[in-house]
């Protein structure tokens, strides 16, 4: 909403804006009568408590909020009648008051509330905007989450804000033309954080600790500077701006539309400023609303993410310091032998099996992270793509064909007769025959597509999902469903991954080409390729499997950093397969 419209809204739009969580009376009493029972969540590396409401309000508790939750629930602070005369309007241009909750557990809690303006025009002055013209509000979770990484990274005493507790959603919805959002930036937020629910018609209100002290404009803190001998007003607080400023960027973060009014300092009694360890007076900062890291800090994170992802790759399959480490939003699971991660998809309401036993792989496969971003077609007949993720990875992605009847014209006998495997079949040959030393691409994770399949269940192959079907998940539901998409990921072929884990800075990579492609481009002869053809069959064969299907572009030939064509002892081309929904084991 603009700046300042809650307090020009008539008589009306005042009950609109103050029913944004409440219904009657009655509506209350129910709320009050009931407790609500947290489920967690995790948002931007963000772990919360969600309290579904029972009029259909969330409230998503920090770590810091936990002690407070009884203060924090909405009946607490936000009821129509406490909330007007128990707030206090705060300095800024965006709708923040200072709020004391109702006693609850037997005490108070002053918080600090203020309305997110994500997707809103930022008001900014014309240098401001010419220098910072991609200038957007973050959405509530970016905040938090940007909060929580700055406060991680400052030295001790440097850098202090207001402890973020609480994100509430009201149940309210309202009209476009009432939140004052525009629906493009709401999508570009949405396309750039898909892990989060943003919803444009509904309300987020971010509930901070209040702090106490006093902004470094006031009176008062200008005469306790005065008191020790310090400089005028404006000196003062454009000091603190400063020092507020430098130690900000020095922690790898900055804020867009800095103002002097964001740094509070506290006088004591006696006409001092309480002093930090320095010997300097102490600060604390307020309002996130634009703030974002520095762009060489953005990029530090880029690459730190990708050599942690690249770390765990590799040590995957180490199982965990203990039983009891995983989230409690994430499970292990093993099916058919191979060990998985798994958890719910929050953007999609889909589900994803991550291979291996580290929990911190699994928001790289979150689908935001890669279905969205630039990819490439790796084949004419069906859905495989290659794309480079949002931290820079590189992945194979198709959608598996499980279920779907081979064309008797098109396929051999021994496919028709056989069908398509699963993807956790796939995954599961996989493995195996990497361990029998065949080998192949690298499986990453597999994806069930939340919405159901335009497909009718019963003109699909039915044997893969009879023969998964005690096969579940925690909550019960078979991991294999007729009603779902389901899209296995794999590695990008560029090395292998205990050599990208320590050589990958230095960008020499391996690359794959297909059979048929290095037939193609002149890489190997024609009977060089029919003899590769028989070299993978017989790799397969020792590790007892066969393909029912095996073409020339299911397995890969490696080119050296150098574009040398990599070879095997026996100075034939290496091999390395990268297709498995056609294998069968023999016998």
């Amino acid at each position: 909403m603009p700046d300042g419209r809650e307090e020009s809204l008539n008589p009306a739009g005042m009950r609109l804006f103050l029913s944004a969580g409440f219904g009657g009376m009655s509506q209350r009493k129910a709320m009050s009568g009931t407790k609500p029972i947290p489920e967690p969540k995790a948002f931007l590396n963000v772990s919360y408590d969600h309290f579904k409401m029972p009029d259909g309000a969330d409230l998503y508790v920090t770590k810091f909020g936990r002690p407070f939750r009884k203060q924090l629930m909405p009946e607490n602070w936000f009821e129509p009648e406490w909330f007007q005369k128990s707030r206090e309007k705060l300095q800024g241009t965006s709708r923040v008051y200072k709020v004391r909750t109702k006693p609850a557990g037997g005490r108070c809690k002053d918080l600090v509330v203020k309305w997110c303006r994500v997707g809103e025009e930022v008001p900014l002055d014309t240098f401001t905007l010419n220098k910072f013209i991609e200038a957007e509000f973050n959405s509530p979770y970016e905040e938090f989450s940007l909060v929580m990484e700055m406060r991680a990274r400052t030295r001790p005493g440097v850098i202090r804000t207001h402890k973020p507790l609480a994100i509430y959603v009201p149940a309210k919805r309202f009209e476009l033309w009432q939140t004052g959002r525009s629906q493009s930036k709401i999508a570009q937020k949405k396309a750039k954080f898909r892990d989060v629910e943003l919803d444009i018609y509904r309300q987020y209100i971010l509930i901070y600790e209040w702090i106490k002290g006093v902004s470094s404009t006031r009176p008062e803190a200008a005469a306790a500077a005065q008191a020790e001998g310090r400089a005028d007003a404006r000196a003062f607080s454009r000091e603190m701006l400063r020092r507020s400023i430098t130690d900000m960027w020095q922690t790898g973060f900055r804020v867009l539309d800095v103002k002097p009014e964001h740094v509070i300092v506290r006088p004591l009694r006696g006409g001092r400023l309480l002093k930090g360890r320095n010997g300097q007076p102490a600060y604390a900062l307020v309002d996130f609303e634009l703030l974002a890291r520095t762009p060489e800090y953005e990029e530090h994170v880029k690459r730190t993410r990708r050599q942690s992802y690249l770390e765990r790759q590799r040590d995957r399959f180490v199982p965990p310091a203990r039983p009891d480490s995983f989230p409690e939003h994430l499970h292990p699971m093993r099916i058919l032998g191979v060990d998985y991660v798994h958890g719910d998809c929050e953007s999609t309401n889909g589900k994803l099996w991550v291979v291996g036993n580290d929990p911190n792989l699994f928001d790289y496969f979150q689908p935001e992270r890669w279905r969205r971003t630039p990819r490439e077609s790796l084949s004419e007949t069906a859905q495989v793509y290659h794309t480079k993720t949002k931290d820079e990875i590189q992945l194979v992605w198709k959608v598996s064909h499980v279920g779907d009847a081979p064309d008797a014209a098109e396929s051999s006998a021994a496919l028709v007769a056989h069908g398509y495997n699963s993807p956790f079949e796939e995954f599961a040959f996989a493995l195996q025959l990497g361990g029998a030393g065949v080998p192949t691409t690298y499986p990453r994770a597999i994806y069930m597509l939340g919405q159901h399949s335009t497909i009718p269940p019963e003109s699909l192959d039915p044997r893969h999902y009879g023969s998964h079907r005690e096969i579940r998940m925690p909550g019960g539901e078979p991991v294999l469903q007729r009603e779902r998409n389901y899209i296995v990921i794999w590695g990008f072929w560029n090395g292998l991954d205990e050599v990208l884990a320590i050589e990958d800075r230095h960008k020499r990579y391996c690359r794959g080409v297909n059979a048929v492609q290095a037939m193609q481009q002149g890489l190997v002869a024609p009977s060089e390729f029919d003899a590769l053809m028989e070299k993978m069959a017989r790799l397969l064969a020792s590790a007892g499997f066969e393909s029912t299907f095996l073409r020339g572009t299911h397995f890969l030939l490696t080119l050296s950093p150098e574009g040398a064509l990599l070879r095997d002892p026996d100075g034939t081309a290496a091999v390395r397969l990268c297709n498995f929904e056609f294998l069968r084991k023999l016998g």
